[in-house]
């Protein structure tokens, strides 16, 4: 029995040996810090794998991605193929007589309201003066010009590849009169001496839509030449420290194809697989994005060598374009509801991740103003419901002192079932401040009426022309004050006086 304990006790001295031995092997050789056996823990995005390459997808699986990547995708694509056509123009010019285009670094504007024939983008108004132009700043900055523009409402939007802006000029922000610089994501260069400030852009696409208003009278918009001709964006190598002028009236008209009618299609699902790779690799992910990254080039690697990957992905696109996109061109699918039937986005033009709404924009209505410079109010349908139609007449009224609350300037619009304006024989389409003639009723609110029939002589001025048809109206409120912007004030149903669904 003494020889067996003895035996017994130093097989435990060997066994606490062998254990000491093997915690200095694991813990002392690392310094003795705790949790050494602890894999490191992610905290860069870049720490965090994607899908490996080479991974075997399904359908299904390939399909799910694709759709995402579409949804994604597409106000992308739709701006990178937007700049492609504008890089066709020779000059600055008027495209089918109507629409602001110019090479690419530079811009053009109209010299007054956009024509009622202008089809080729949904939404426009006539409120403002438009310009328009893109840029491709890995290629060299773009100078811009600010004219003096006194009292008058002004905004220069400068938008990215995802339409957000990047900048914040003109009258909401006191932008002073000068030269300022557009500079790309990776711009490292000196200022020049005369530019009074730059604007770095997150991607090396720009676009850019300058927006001058004025009223509705000869008088102003005669008066409103003397800046307009010095709204001007061109390359830095063209800058020479005076301010430049051209005259917009001599524009040459570029022609369209017969029969274009309805916005361009700017993405088409068939050749977006073959347009997507270039505008991952032009457009950095944001901070978050780089997973989403890596899954959609995930499908998009597979695709390039497998036949049926591809076949499924464009196949997604399809169904992708029909069934996500195609819905959102109607108003409640656009932003939230405010309250008596209309909808309004809350993030304009700096979307961030919220790809919902960015992809819902730019299908019904691209390159809206950030909330603080513009805020939008929209709808399709009355009071109870109904799809509002040409054959019904209808008002919205504002109560005393009630007109929406601005510092600049508020419109309402009537847009056809295409979001474009339906030509009619007093030539008006919207209503609102840059009206002198507008009728107020005795007791200070102001009604006005849409529809395709007369409301009568007394209440034409008044009155908005609707198609024989559906319609869609839009409320705009430049630089809104806070009761806007909180949702404080909301603006007043849409009222059916008569038609075949009125009351008696």
């Amino acid at each position: 029995m003494p020889f067996l304990k003895v035996i017994h006790v130093n097989s435990s001295r060997r066994t606490l040996l062998l254990c000491s031995v093997i915690f200095w092997l694991i813990c002392g050789a690392n310094g003795g810090r705790a949790g050494a056996q602890q894999i490191p823990l992610p905290i860069k995005a870049t720490d965090v794998p994607g899908p490996a390459a080479g991974n075997s997808m399904t359908k299904e699986y390939v399909q799910l991605v694709g759709r995402m990547a579409y949804v994604w995708g597409w106000p992308l694509v739709n701006s990178y193929n937007r700049r492609a056509a504008f890089a066709l123009a020779p000059t600055p010019g008027l495209n089918g007589g109507v629409l602001p285009i110019a090479p690419v670094g530079m811009n053009a504007m109209l010299t007054t309201y956009v024509k009622p024939e202008q089809t080729f983008v949904t939404c426009p108004n006539q409120d403002v003066v438009y310009g328009a132009g893109f840029f491709a700043l890995e290629n060299e900055p773009v100078v811009f010009q600010v004219p003096d523009f006194g009292n008058r409402f002004w905004v220069y939007a400068l938008y990215d590849a995802r339409t957000d802006e990047v900048a914040e000029i003109g009258k909401p922000y006191g932008t002073k009169p000068g030269f300022y610089l557009l500079v790309g994501p990776n711009w490292e260069g000196e200022l020049p001496a005369g530019i009074q400030g730059f604007v770095r852009s997150s991607t090396e696409l720009v676009f850019c839509a300058p927006r001058i208003f004025k009223d509705d009278t000869p008088e102003d918009t005669q008066a409103v030449q003397s800046v307009l001709s010095q709204v001007l964006f061109y390359p830095l190598s063209k800058f020479h420290g005076k301010m430049q002028q051209t005259d917009w009236s001599k524009l040459p008209h570029f022609p369209v194809p017969a029969g274009a009618s309805g916005e361009t299609k700017w993405v088409v699902p068939e050749t977006f697989l073959d347009q997507l790779p270039e505008v991952l690799k032009r457009v950095p992910p944001l901070p978050g994005e780089e997973s989403l990254y890596r899954w959609i080039h995930s499908v998009v690697e597979a695709a390039e060598s497998n036949a049926e990957i591809r076949q499924a992905l464009v196949e997604s696109f399809q169904i992708a374009d029909r069934e996500l996109i195609s819905p959102l061109f109607q108003w409640k699918y656009n932003g939230r509801s405010i309250g008596n039937g209309w909808n309004s986005p809350v993030n304009n033009a700096q979307w961030g991740t919220d790809y919902l709404n960015r992809t819902a924009t730019a299908k019904s209505n691209m390159y809206d103003n950030k909330p603080d410079e513009t805020k939008y109010i929209y709808r399709d349908l009355d009071r109870n419901g109904q799809q509002l139609h040409g054959k019904n007449l209808y008002s919205v009224t504002f109560p005393k002192g009630q007109t929406p609350p601005v510092k600049g300037f508020w419109s309402l619009t009537l847009y056809n079932e295409q979001h474009v304006f339906h030509p009619n024989r007093l030539n008006r389409y919207s209503l609102g401040t840059k009206n002198k003639s507008l009728k107020y009723q005795p007791d200070g609110s102001l009604t006005l009426y849409f529809g395709a029939i007369s409301p009568g002589a007394d209440k034409e001025t008044n009155w908005v022309p609707a198609p024989e048809g559906a319609f869609s109206l839009y409320l705009r409120a430049y630089w809104a004050e806070q009761g806007i912007l909180k949702g404080t004030w909301v603006p007043p149903n849409v009222e059916l006086v008569s038609g075949s669904a009125a009351k008696p």
